[in-house]
């Protein structure tokens, strides 16, 4: 273990990105990944949540020149990549690093962009940042531990976020690796996000990367300044290491690593938090396997990791009756209901109208959730499940998912890729330039600047 400090040593590493020999998938990789965060930050721009935050931003008053998506609009990069960021993770389908159970693309990417366009920075230059922002912050949630991370009442897309976002915002504004030190010690003071949001369903968890995105802007700005900071902001007596968690793990900070973040993350094919995904992927298995009438089910157990429990199904009264799309987001006795009932758990589904569907109501009742030592020992490395049900009639059908669709070990291929995009961000550009961008994004490695893609994601342009 070296002497140096945590933040250093990132900062030192990180740097070697701008240059280094990267593998080609890891660079294919970080440009599908760019492609999944367009689709869902367009997505989320009509949200009431999305609205909200910009009538908000302009009534301070707010004039720039950094593309706001999905709009005409225009602000300060800092507020644009909030915009962004907060877009993004509105409705709940973007990429997930199981590891450290954090979104990363809704927070790196908001950044790169936003730091790609004051710089005049090229396509490469971007996804080597998203390279090493992922990889930072991801390590970073590793190391707080997702469980005790949770437990502490903090979201690691929100605090790990603002030191990955500092990061690929800073090799895009060219730190050398004594200001991109200061950029995470900066960073560190601007690490926050409450789970709280949970209780009512309020919109504060989708401001989370957003903030984070800012925050990294910011960071990266003021130690190009020559701003001080910590150099222990990581490891340090106060630092987030401590502060952030009961029991921290050195070992994803001082260890030897092998391949990237970015190769171990994954996406989502469901509108709804990732503690779902596999549960309704094999709800969705079963109702096509055996053609399940959904009135003839009797009861469901589903098998979920124990860091899952406080999140999508306690308090479980709260659970089986959610009050807004949020909670329904995050209630797994709906998510199992909307898919047995409907066959998906798209967008569509997850939307107030829902809520007073008589047949999912009657499902949300049936869905119990279950402890299994079994699927603990694997998280968060992976995040099994196992949905078991029981029908009217005395049939007990049962699926088991190692793996949910979007995981690294089952990611999407260009066409599954495609599709996704296509069909979130058509809510917002025409047929034409939800094209015009694909193409862009495609062009990306090659490009001498974002321009072609912010271009193609304002609507009329």
């Amino acid at each position: 273990m070296s002497g140096q400090p945590v933040a250093v040593r990132l900062a030192e590493e990180m740097t070697t990105l701008r240059s280094s020999a990267l593998p080609p998938d890891v660079l294919a990789r970080a440009n599908d990944l760019f492609l999944d965060f367009l689709g869902v930050a367009l997505a989320g721009v009509p949200e009431d949540s999305s609205r909200a935050l910009r009538q908000g931003l302009e009534r301070l008053g707010l004039r720039g020149d950094a593309t706001v998506l999905g709009t005409t609009g225009r602000l300060p990069p800092p507020q644009a990549a909030l915009a962004n960021g907060a877009a993004a993770h509105a409705i709940e389908m973007d990429d997930t690093h199981l590891g450290g159970s954090i979104h990363l693309g809704a927070s790196v990417f908001p950044a790169a962009l936003a730091a790609a366009e004051l710089a005049g920075a090229g396509g490469e230059a971007v996804l080597r940042a998203a390279v090493a922002g992922y990889e930072v912050a991801a390590r970073l949630a590793m190391a707080v531990g997702p469980a005790a991370h949770y437990e502490r009442g903090f979201h690691p897309t929100g605090t790990c976020g603002a030191f990955g976002a500092a990061t690929a915002a800073g090799l895009l504004l060219d730190l050398d690796a004594g200001a991109l030190a200061r950029a995470l010690g900066i960073a560190g003071s601007q690490a926050a996000g409450s789970m709280e949001f949970l209780a009512d369903g309020a919109w504060t968890k989708r401001l989370h990367p957003g903030w984070s995105a800012s925050a990294g802007l910011h960071a990266a700005a003021l130690a190009g300044a020559g701003f001080r900071a910590p150099a222990s902001i990581v490891e340090g007596r106060f630092g987030f290491l401590h502060a952030y968690s009961e029991a921290p793990r050195r070992e994803h900070l001082d260890g030897p690593v092998e391949g990237f973040e970015l190769m171990r993350t994954g996406i989502k094919p469901h509108a709804c938090c990732r503690y779902m995904q596999a549960p309704i992927d094999a709800a969705l298995t079963l109702r096509a396997a055996h053609a399940i009438d959904p009135h003839a089910v009797e009861r469901v157990e589903v098998g979920i990791v124990s860091a899952g429990f406080p999140i999508v199904y306690e308090p479980e009264e709260h659970k089986r009756r959610p009050r807004s799309v949020v909670d329904e987001q995050f209630s797994l006795p709906f998510g199992i209901a909307v898919a047995l009932a409907r066959g998906a758990a798209s967008p569509t589904e997850f939307v107030p109208a829902t809520l007073d569907d008589a047949l999912v109501t009657q499902l949300m009742d049936r869905v119990t959730a279950v402890h299994d030592e079994r699927l603990d020992a694997q998280y968060p490395r992976i995040w099994p499940a196992w949905v078991r049900i029981v029908l009217r009639d005395g049939r007990r059908l049962e699926e088991h998912v190692t793996h949910a669709l979007g995981d690294p070990e089952r990611f999407p291929d260009a066409a599954e890729l495609g599709a996704k995009f296509r069909t979130l961000a058509r809510r917002m550009l025409s047929e034409a330039q939800v094209e015009r961008l694909a193409g862009a994004v495609a062009a990306l490695p090659r490009a001498a600047s974002v321009a072609d893609v912010v271009a193609a994601a304002v609507p009329g342009r």
